[in-house]
C-alpha cells in the first residue's frame, strides 16, 4: 500500500469575513497525479498555501508527510504562478535554482559542489542548460516556467505543487510539459492547479473540482453536474481522455 503524504480534514478558510474554502477533506499517496480545476476565486492557491503552510487553516487539520505544513514542506516543490514572479529582481537563472537548495543548506553556508550538482541536473532534465548566466528578466514566457520547475526540482521533492504551469506556454510546449509531468508522477506525488479543465484529463491520475467546497472522488471521470455547479452553465460534454470540453449557451 503506497504512503499517505497528505491528510487534510475539514479545513475552512476565511480571508476576513469571506469564507474562501468550506469543510475540504483531501488525501494524497505516494505516486498521485491530482489535477485541480475550478473557477477564479473559488480557492485552488489557497488551498496550495494551506498545503504548504503559507496559510493556517481557519478550521480543520492538514498533516503533510506525518507533520505540521511548517515542517513537512521540506519535501515539497513549489512553483508559484507566473505572475508572482518579480523579474526586475537581479538574479541569473543558476541563481534563482540553486535557490531551491537553501532548505537544504546551512543558512550561512555557501552552495556546495553537490547543490551545483544538482541544480545542474534539473536544468538539464528542463532544457535550459545554456540559459544558467542570463538574467530573469530577460527570459521568455515559457524559459520562466522553466526555470521556476527546475527550482522546484532542486529541492528533491517527494511532491511537486504546480499553481497554473501551462498559462504562458504555447500549445505544444504545454503538450510537452504534461508528458514530461507524466512520466515524473512515477517517482513523485503531483498536485497541478490549473483553469484549463480538459488539456489535463489525458495526463492526470485523478482531478478534484473546488469552488469554495472541494468535489473529488479519486477518478478521472467528472459528472456534468458538477461542472455546472462550479462554473454556472451547463455542459454539453466532458470528454474523458478527450484535451476539450464543449459549453452549452447560456440561457436567458
Amino acid at each position: 500500500m503506497k504512503n499517505e503524504i497528505i491528510r487534510i480534514e475539514h479545513v475552512s478558510f476565511d480571508y476576513g469575513d469571506h469564507r474562501v474554502l468550506e469543510n475540504i477533506n483531501l488525501t494524497v499517496y505516494e505516486e498521485d497525479f491530482l489535477g485541480i480545476i475550478g473557477p477564479n476565486g473559488g480557492g485552488k492557491s489557497t488551498l496550495l498555501k494551506i498545503i504548504l503552510g503559507l496559510l493556517n487553516p481557519t478550521e480543520g487539520t492538514i498533516s503533510l508527510f506525518d507533520k505540521n505544513p511548517k515542517e513537512g514542506r521540506k519535501y515539497v516543490g513549489y512553483v508559484p504562478q507566473y505572475t508572482l514572479v518579480d523579474r526586475n529582481f537581479p538574479i541569473n537563472v543558476e541563481q534563482v535554482i540553486l535557490s531551491g537548495r537553501i532548505g537544504h543548506t546551512d543558512f550561512l553556508r555557501r552552495y556546495s559542489g553537490e547543490d551545483k550538482k544538482i541544480a545542474d541536473k534539473a536544468m538539464k532534465i528542463m532544457g535550459i542548460g545554456d540559459l544558467s548566466n542570463i538574467q530573469i528578466g530577460k527570459l521568455s514566457g515559457g524559459q520562466l516556467q522553466r526555470v521556476l520547475i527546475a527550482r522546484a526540482l532542486a529541492t528533491e521533492p517527494k511532491l511537486l505543487l504546480l499553481d497554473e504551469p501551462t498559462s504562458n506556454i504555447d500549445v505544444q510546449a504545454e503538450t510537452d510539459f504534461y508528458d514530461f509531468l507524466h512520466g515524473l508522477s512515477e517517482k513523485m506525488a503531483i498536485i497541478l492547479v490549473t483553469h484549463d479543465t480538459g488539456a489535463i484529463s489525458s495526463h492526470v491520475k485523478t482531478i478534484g473540482c473546488i469552488n469554495k467546497t472541494l468535489h473529488y472522488h479519486g477518478e478521472k471521470n467528472i459528472p456534468p453536474k458538477v461542472f455546472e455547479k462550479l462554473y454556472g452553465c451547463p455542459i454539453e460534454l466532458i470528454g474523458h481522455g478527450i484535451p476539450h470540453r464543449v459549453l452549452k449557451e447560456h440561457e436567458d
